[in-house]
């Protein structure tokens, strides 16, 4: 059946045209001059980014030839999709944490969410949630201690006694030079006679070898998965789409269900499928579908749109939004905005027209993968795709 639909894709892909008309801030679609156009911005300002040009029988001849797709390797996935499960159960449980001696409730803490677990990959929160609970019983075995022991060793009294019995005289210690009397230097030992070697340091000696660790001593470590992430230009939908290629910690390749572990059931199966890549004769990995792409990228490029031509109108002198003129009164005509002036010695110039909406050339479509990417991560937020958060 996969085989079937992948054949009745491919000749529908084949039969569709190419747009050329640039539509992305009214339809969220683009061209594949746009699509370049984009690929080149991105590997650009993130050179993470490269272009690759696939397999030289399955080119694209509506794209350049050396420009075939984007591939960001090595891309870490930290956790699993199950570990952002999250239940009404988990989020009603909590927990009361007391930390003052006695009855008193006024230091207390509510630890909210207490039933949910939490995950390697968040440590910090893991060690802060840890602390409480060990303070708590810490504070209750504290009353229960009846007096604290010294420390080991003998007590101030028993130093006093032994240093009164000293006695510092010569006589009664046999073999004892007598005070004051400087034993001769040739008398001491050398080292070497004495057969006495000399240890290595151990800030020059080599290290020792690491003993061999098995599979099941690395339980505490945290276990790091790796994905290529493709994006390729689909010629039918006219939207940028992403292909995810999983790898575990060793490097092999992951399996079709070891995949779906770091996607979230809302969208494995639906959204995110098993689908040929199209440049490739031989690879099958996953992909996000992009039926609903345009629509949401039409979405977010009107918000940010509307941003940007505020931002460019005031960096621009602060024009006035299309209709209006500066210090005009409201509800009067709108009259020309060059007046005729008369008289070459006047020493006046006609007032500079404010500028117009063609003159604010809003969000560039260079941006679009930028924006694309932050889309695709709130799809697959267990796998860090988007490397342009510090944009």
């Amino acid at each position: 059946m996969q085989a079937i639909q992948s054949k009745f894709w491919a000749v529908r892909d084949y039969l569709s045209p190419v747009l050329r008309e640039s539509k992305f801030k009214e339809t969220g679609c683009i061209t594949p001059e746009e699509f370049v156009a984009a690929g080149d911005f991105l590997t650009y300002k993130f050179p993470v980014w490269s272009w690759e040009k696939g397999e030289a029988g399955r080119a694209k001849d509506f794209l350049p030839a050396d420009k075939q797709y984007l591939v960001h390797r090595g891309v870490p996935c930290l956790r699993r999709a199950s570990s952002l499960a999250y239940t009404d159960a988990q989020e009603d449980s909590e927990r009361l944490i007391s930390l003052a001696a006695g009855d008193s409730k006024e230091d207390d803490w509510v630890e909210t969410h207490a039933g949910r677990r939490t995950s390697v990959s968040t440590p910090r929160v893991h060690i802060a949630l840890s602390l409480l609970p060990a303070a708590h019983d810490a504070q209750s075995q504290a009353q229960n201690i009846d007096d604290i022991p010294d420390l080991d060793g003998p007590s101030a009294d028993d130093m006093a006694d032994a240093v009164s019995g000293l006695n510092l005289g010569a006589d009664n210690v046999a073999g004892n030079p007598p005070v004051g009397e400087i034993p001769d230097m040739d008398d001491i030992p050398d080292m070497e006679d004495a057969g006495i070697e000399e240890a290595d340091d151990e800030a020059t000696a080599a290290p020792a070898a690491a003993p061999a660790t098995s599979s099941d001593s690395k339980g505490n470590l945290l276990q790091v998965r790796t994905y290529d992430v493709m994006i390729t230009y689909d010629k039918y939908y006219q939207t940028p789409r992403v292909w995810l290629l999983g790898y575990d910690e060793r490097g092999t390749p992951l399996t079709h269900k070891q995949v779906f572990q770091d996607i979230s059931t809302e969208h494995a199966q639906k959204t995110v499928t098993i689908e040929a890549f199209p440049h490739s004769a031989t690879l099958s990995c996953a992909s996000v579908h992009p039926c609903k792409h345009s629509s949401v990228m039409k979405k977010v490029i009107e918000r940010m749109n509307a941003h940007v031509i505020e931002e460019q109108r005031k960096a621009g002198g602060g024009a006035p939004p299309p209709g209006k003129v500066a210090g005009a009164k409201e509800g009067s005509k709108r009259k020309g905005l060059l007046r005729k002036v008369t008289g070459g010695d006047s020493g006046k110039s006609s007032p500079a027209p404010p500028a117009d909406d063609d003159d604010v050339e809003g969000m560039r479509v260079d941006f679009y993968l930028v924006v694309f990417l932050k889309f695709i991560a709130s799809i697959v937020p267990t796998i860090e795709v988007d490397s342009t958060t510090a944009f």
